[in-house]
């Protein structure tokens, strides 16, 4: 069982304001109407996948990088002014603001590690909140977004721990490890984290991944409860992995 749709539209709805989503939405329209490539990520997404609860006020839209441009444009078009209250890198990103509302456009990675392509745009979730149609990237591309925000102001990794324990076991993890590529490593200590918190859990992702990741000699035990609350305690985070959403 995975954390459904349904649900996600429910959460989206408690966390878009009406004039919250009015902006988005006037965005998002004529973005389709000229046939340009994005979908939502960032906390939105990671609510909408998870139920694992992220208040933002603003929106990361993923677009394909021939695309951002005319996205750039069609945003001071509809009235979005630059927003340098927060310093950001324009060489993979624009932030604009209007009516105090915040859009993040992001065409690449932070690091380099990889650009947006359709994927990213078009095998996410297609949800609707009240008449608005939105479209999230998948899950696979969020978790990898998210894998290598790992800093002393801001760690990604609970999101995508809270992210697996929610989709995992539907997940497209051969097109996750092809994303990761060399950096494996990385994926690997994130499921070690993974299988000694939520063991249970663990337990129902694929079996072909431990030995992908080089840990064949130490997979999930099946009879392990779902989740080890007195491991999950030593984190303050007996928040996570909140099934009683579900």
């Amino acid at each position: 069982m995975v954390f459904p749709p349904a649900k996600a539209e429910s959460i989206l709805a408690q966390l878009l304001l009406d004039d919250q989503l009015a902006v988005y939405a006037q965005l998002l329209q004529a973005a389709e109407k000229n046939g340009l490539r994005l979908a939502i990520g960032g906390g939105l997404a990671l609510s909408a996948y998870s139920g694992y609860m992220r208040n933002t006020k603003d929106m990361d839209l993923y677009v394909v990088e021939p695309d951002q441009k005319k996205l750039i444009k069609l945003m001071i078009e509809q009235g979005f002014a630059e927003y340098n209250a927060v310093e950001y890198d324009p060489t993979w990103s624009y932030r604009g603001s209007r009516r105090g509302f915040i859009v993040d456009l992001l065409w690449k990675m932070l690091n380099g590690r990889g650009a947006v392509d359709e994927v990213w745009t078009s095998r996410g979730w297609a949800l609707t909140v009240r008449g608005v149609a939105l479209r999230l990237i998948p899950p696979e591309e969020l978790a990898w977004s998210k894998l290598y925000i790992l800093r002393r102001e801001r760690a990604d990794w609970p999101d995508i721990l809270n992210l697996i324990f929610a989709q995992g076991p539907e997940m497209d993890w051969e097109r996750l490890l092809a994303r990761v590529g060399e950096d494996r490593p990385v994926l690997t200590s994130l499921m070690s984290l993974f299988c000694w918190m939520c063991p249970g859990r663990a337990a129902d992702l694929p079996e072909f991944i431990w030995k992908r990741l080089g840990m064949e000699l130490r997979p999930p035990a099946h009879d392990g409860p779902l989740i080890d609350r007195t491991r999950t305690t030593l984190f303050k985070a007996n928040d996570w992995f909140t099934t009683e959403v579900w």
